[in-house]
């Protein structure tokens, strides 16, 4: 290619050391150095995990604060993205792993509660299609606070509402979801999510997913008795569709909130990565490029399965478009990569093979990974 080549830089957050716009900034920078007549655009993307409404609002959403309830109970401050009726919700905003204290966990009483009321605060700002991105949840309470805040009623035998979590779940005898906002009934809710699990059992939210989030082996067969209890009562409610939502696929996303927008708000599961490059108008952005540049943190087995550069790369692969990645760390073959539509991958591992540094000095190591790049490909 010549100097003139159009890039398109569409990468997820390098996590723990770069977001997905920092990402795009530095690997356009080094694409500069070495050709400064590129012609380089950036979509940061995301998966429907931390860092979805900073990608929508570098994509050109327009960001709302309000403050919400947070995972242990107290107020945070989260964000979601809004334009022409779309909103992107991203429940790590509201109760994500990362709202917690350091070294804290709450397993059993972590709340969806926030998650809900920035549903309700983007349908307050005119959302008419909500993008409910899943992932990075402090949460196992399928979804039940979500929805309360929303208007269901989850109550015990003496007619109290159950405490928030997952692990007082076991206590619901009742699930009425009749309160909920009526305007949710015009709302379209798209789950977006990276996993497909099923809500309970050996692959669902509490086993697979519980132990990072501070589930120890006991905590871990409570919660899944939990919300093997909650569907049975939410049966009693709407019917067969309660133990059928719970099997569906994203049902066990993000501690089971997937289960909750699935039964409660008739949500359509789609993979995050999809979605998102759907609602950031990916495709006219991938017509221009003669290149793509994806990439992530670590490009592993886990990419393959729903994450953002295989995303990335299977729309770039259809379009005819070649794709190169950046990574931090490089974990598959050359027969996977050619499988998933990568060419070739850059690794910050290749310029500095200690750990730590590579987690530090990412931004610069980024850069100059680009100008390598630039070099080989433009």
């Amino acid at each position: 290619m010549t100097t003139t080549a159009r890039v398109l830089i569409a990468a997820d957050k390098f996590k723990g050391s770069l977001t997905a716009v920092e990402v795009a900034e530095r690997i356009t920078a080094g694409i500069r150095r070495a050709r400064p007549g590129a012609s380089v655009e950036s979509l940061p993307v995301a998966d429907g995990g931390d860092g979805t409404v900073a990608a929508a609002v570098a994509g050109g959403f327009e960001r709302h604060e309000r403050e919400v309830t947070g995972p242990l109970g107290a107020p945070v401050t989260a964000a979601f993205a809004l334009r022409d009726g779309t909103a992107v919700v991203e429940m790590a905003e509201a109760s994500g792993l990362e709202l917690m204290p350091p070294g804290v966990f709450a397993p059993l009483t972590a709340t969806t509660r926030g998650t809900g009321e920035l549903i309700l605060a983007a349908v307050e700002a005119g959302a008419r299609t909500v993008v409910l991105g899943v992932g990075g949840s402090a949460t196992t309470d399928g979804g039940t606070g979500m929805l309360e805040a929303l208007g269901a009623r989850f109550l015990d035998e003496d007619g109290d509402p159950v405490p928030h979590g997952g692990g007082p779940l076991v206590e619901m005898v009742s699930a009425d979801l009749s309160g909920l906002d009526e305007r949710l009934a015009d709302i379209e809710v798209v789950l977006a999510s990276d996993v497909d699990n099923p809500l309970t059992g050996p692959k669902g939210a509490a086993y697979v997913y519980g132990p990072q989030k501070g589930a120890g082996e006991q905590d871990v067969k409570v919660l899944d008795s939990a919300l093997t209890h909650f569907v049975h009562v939410m049966g009693e409610s709407v019917g067969p569709r309660a133990a059928e939502s719970a099997e569906a696929p994203g049902a066990g996303a993000a501690g089971g909130i997937g289960y909750g927008a699935l039964v409660g708000l008739n949500a359509t599961f789609r993979p995050g990565i999809d979605v998102l490059l759907e609602v950031l108008g990916f495709a006219g952005a991938l017509e221009r490029a003669d290149l793509v540049i994806t990439g992530e943190g670590s490009l592993d087995e886990q990419t393959l399965h729903g994450k953002a550069p295989a995303g990335v790369a299977s729309a770039a692969r259809k379009a005819g478009k070649p794709v190169v990645a950046v990574c931090g760390r490089l974990g598959l073959d050359n027969k996977a990569l050619k499988g998933a539509g990568i060419e070739r991958v850059y690794a910050l591992s290749d310029l500095e093979k200690d750990k730590d540094r590579c987690m530090s000095q990412a931004g610069p190591l980024l850069e100059q990974l680009a100008e390598r790049l630039a070099e080989d490909r433009l």
